[in-house]
């Protein structure tokens, strides 16, 4: 089915921007692809960087596009959506995504100024010019991470989609109040942003490169078992390795060339999985790097706790090592310490669960990964895949033969 992923990809896409930038009062002068989220044969949704003439001068946007295979959702026609007859799609000007409401209070200085007055989070009233803003992370139409600065104060910002807000909200309170070390909410609003405090440390993404151990394996491990035993009640979100199949047909259609290796491998995955009970631990759900804060060789901190519900310790355990096994654009001398951690740390998980289990499970999650560097628009995207590939055959040729 047609999921819009050719035009979006293509030459179709420049009158598409031609005719939103127009309708909303501007030139398109140029423009070039930013980012892509595919969903074969169902949807598609790119982003844009495109340079703009506006009435008061030149500047650089980032516009977004959502195509469907069949009809538009009702959130879709949130934004502006224009047809040719055949199909329609819907078309954003950033911060304005359909599905997060509340981004623009945190997009824009005067009005994240506003907000920050109104909830009371510093003891002084501050202007927009006083705030130094920081886009972190923007996955559009699922959610994005601002973070602001002013006067030595530090919060974050997460835009939530409405339909999840509450659940994440719940999840915050349930780990900070059991003392896990995950950030304080100190405030929301009714357009779905949550404010944040910031962790203490830096993160372990940051952290693995210094002189010295970041921390021990057996730290990782002791913040993940330090979860509440009510965490396992939440509602199960599938491991990642459910989804393998539907990853490596995403890295298959933009990667051809992977897609016999892909299909190998996920069989292996597959069988050496099956019969492998759910799994009734409190997990954190995508634990890597990037999600840990440490300080003095110490795990002070974890975040996007979004995720958390009942599994399996091996599901985090491989995530992480899937993540920290596919780190791109490393200099040889990061590339030795990533590789000693690893060759360190993984026998200590290797203790604590299934060495088969982890293995198979970290391969999965690579192979999801394997997704992003087309999905980002690298410019070596294609190379960044087959890597990502070769790294999931390797981890799944260690016990599958």
């Amino acid at each position: 089915m047609d999921d819009g992923s050719r035009l979006l990809t293509g030459p179709g896409a420049g009158p598409v921007l031609s005719a939103a930038v127009r309708h909303a009062g501007g030139e398109l002068l140029s423009w070039t692809l930013e980012h892509v989220d595919a969903n074969p044969n169902q949807s598609t949704t790119a982003t844009y960087l495109a340079k703009v003439s506006w009435p008061y001068g030149e500047r650089t946007e980032l516009l977004g596009v959502s195509a469907r295979s069949g009809e538009l959702s009702e959130t879709d026609r949130g934004a502006e959506v224009f047809g040719d007859g055949n199909r329609e799609v819907a078309v954003w000007i950033y911060p304005a995504d359909p599905d997060l409401p509340g981004l623009k209070r945190a997009a824009y200085p005067e009005l994240l100024a506003a907000l920050v007055n109104d909830a009371r989070l510093l003891p002084y009233p501050v202007t927009g010019d006083e705030l130094e803003l920081k886009i972190i992370g923007y996955r559009p139409r699922r959610r994005a991470v601002v973070r602001f600065t002013t006067g030595g104060n530090t919060f974050y910002i997460k835009a939530i989609r409405a339909k999840l807000f509450d659940d994440v909200l719940f999840r915050h309170r349930m780990l900070t109040a059991a003392g896990v070390p995950a950030p304080h909410v100190a405030h929301t609003t009714s357009d779905q942003l949550m404010i944040l405090d910031a962790l203490q440390g830096k993160p372990l993404a940051r952290a693995i490169f210094d002189p010295g151990d970041p921390c021990t394996p057996e730290q990782l491990i002791e913040v993940l078992d330090s979860m509440p035993p009510s965490v396992a009640q939440l509602e199960r979100r599938p491991p990642w390795s459910d989804a393998v199949q539907h990853y490596a047909e995403i890295v298959s259609s933009a990667l051809p060339e992977a897609r016999g290796d892909l299909e190998w491998a996920v069989q292996r995955i597959r069988a050496g999985l099956a019969g492998i009970p759910l799994g009734i631990e409190p997990t954190h759900g995508d634990f890597h790097e990037g999600q840990v804060h440490v300080a003095a060789g110490r795990v002070v901190g974890i975040l996007d706790v979004d995720t958390i519900g009942p599994g399996r310790r091996a599901d985090d355990l491989a995530c992480l090592i899937a993540h920290l096994s596919t780190i791109q654009r490393m200099n040889p001398a990061q590339e030795a310490k990533v590789r000693d951690l690893l060759a360190r740390w993984v026998p200590v998980f290797d203790r604590r669960v299934d060495p088969v289990e982890l293995r198979l499970r970290a391969a999965a999650v690579v192979i999801s990964l394997a997704t992003g560097p087309y999905r980002s628009q690298e410019p070596n995207w294609q190379e960044s895949t087959r890597q990502m590939v070769r790294s999931a055959l390797a981890l799944v040729r260690q016990v599958a033969g």
